[in-house]
């Protein structure tokens, strides 16, 4: 008597059988038949699909199992500026997830100057790599929302693009809160924010978090000075700040480079940190603990978000639907000698 189901016995047997057999998604049998490293499943899950399998008799298609594995085994990350050290934590964080998994990591400088275009999706098209990690999102790039980009797989680290559905952040706001309360909790009234350009994401939020926590804590509304995120705008940015009548006693700068530029401007204006403006940035280098004064920061998961962002291409890679991942991940005040009471 053949104990075997009607598709088995037919000969018919194809990956849906196993899956609604096991009581799985489809890309869930593929991927646990295939040992896909990056799929979170439980023991329980996986041994129902080999035993559906084994039950089934399923043997894969010859030709799409040679499909599924003609991979380059590389990706792509987008970069908006190499100089910017920050980048090096994401860089990493992804280089070694992607090596943990058997890929390499190919980084492209993506400037407003020398922007990417359609050469990069050719790139996955022809199978040089297989997805793009983009770090460099800003409104009005000429890839996004591109046909070419739509039929590859990609994500957005770091830089969040409204409805793509498959960002991958940080909660910046939350380190902007705690920006606020360490400033308001030593003492400070009249508050400055170095903030990043309007048009990323990432500045954008950590201001508005920002200026929110302060009405929260009682604060009286920060002035804001946006401008790039480089040594360079945190130094145009705080002269514009150190003008504000009633002199204000600590700025918060969105990003490490603009903090460096923050302290080189308090100086020429012959001002002490933290004696006369407290400093504090979003972002931790080592650096920053040999500048003069050494700079209180705030910590943030962002090799994590690097390894979390190849999570997530891979994801897609293995048939995933793509969707959007926060990174967690609470801040850390990481406190040095650029902040004390006012006086």
């Amino acid at each position: 008597m053949d104990q075997r189901t009607p598709e088995a016995a037919r000969g018919r047997v194809r990956l849906s059988d196993v899956a609604e057999l096991a009581g799985v998604t489809k890309s869930v049998a593929s991927r646990v038949l295939n040992d896909d490293p990056t799929l979170s499943a439980r023991a329980e899950t996986r041994r129902r699909v080999v035993a559906a399998a084994e039950r089934l008799g399923y043997r894969p298609h010859a030709g799409a199992v040679a499909l599924s594995q003609a991979r380059a085994k590389a990706v792509a990350l987008l970069i908006p500026d190499l100089t910017n050290p920050v980048y090096s934590r994401v860089i990493r964080g992804a280089y070694r997830r992607a090596r943990q998994l058997g890929y390499v990591v190919l980084l492209a400088e993506d400037t407003p100057e020398t922007e990417a275009d359609e050469a990069f999706t050719d790139l996955v098209g022809s199978g040089r790599v297989d997805g793009l990690l983009i770090a460099s999102a800003r409104p009005g790039h000429r890839l996004l929302g591109t046909a070419e980009l739509a039929r590859v797989p990609h994500v957005f680290v770091n830089r969040a693009v409204d409805g793509s559905g498959r960002n991958v952040t940080v909660d910046v706001g939350s380190a902007s809160t705690a920006a606020a309360r360490h400033l308001a909790g030593l003492g400070h009234r009249r508050i400055g924010h170095v903030a990043g350009p309007v048009e990323t994401s990432s500045g954008r939020d950590r201001e508005t978090a920002f200026l929110a926590a302060a009405r929260e804590l009682g604060v009286p509304e920060p002035a804001v000075a946006r401008a790039e995120f480089s040594e360079a705008g945190g130094a145009e940015a705080t002269r514009l700040l150190l003008r504000e009548p009633g002199p204000l006693t600590a700025l918060y700068a969105s990003t490490l480079p603009q903090a460096v530029g923050v302290l080189h401007a308090i100086r020429e204006q012959g001002r002490r940190v933290p004696d006369d403006v407290s400093v504090i940035t979003y972002d931790d280098l080592p650096f920053a603990e040999y500048q003069d004064p050494p700079l209180t920061t705030i910590a943030m998961p962002l090799q994590e978000l690097g390894a979390g962002a190849v999570d997530a291409l891979l994801a897609q890679l293995a048939g995933e639907a793509p969707h959007d991942v926060v990174v967690p991940g609470e801040p850390e005040v990481v406190e040095r000698g650029s902040t004390g009471p006012p006086r």
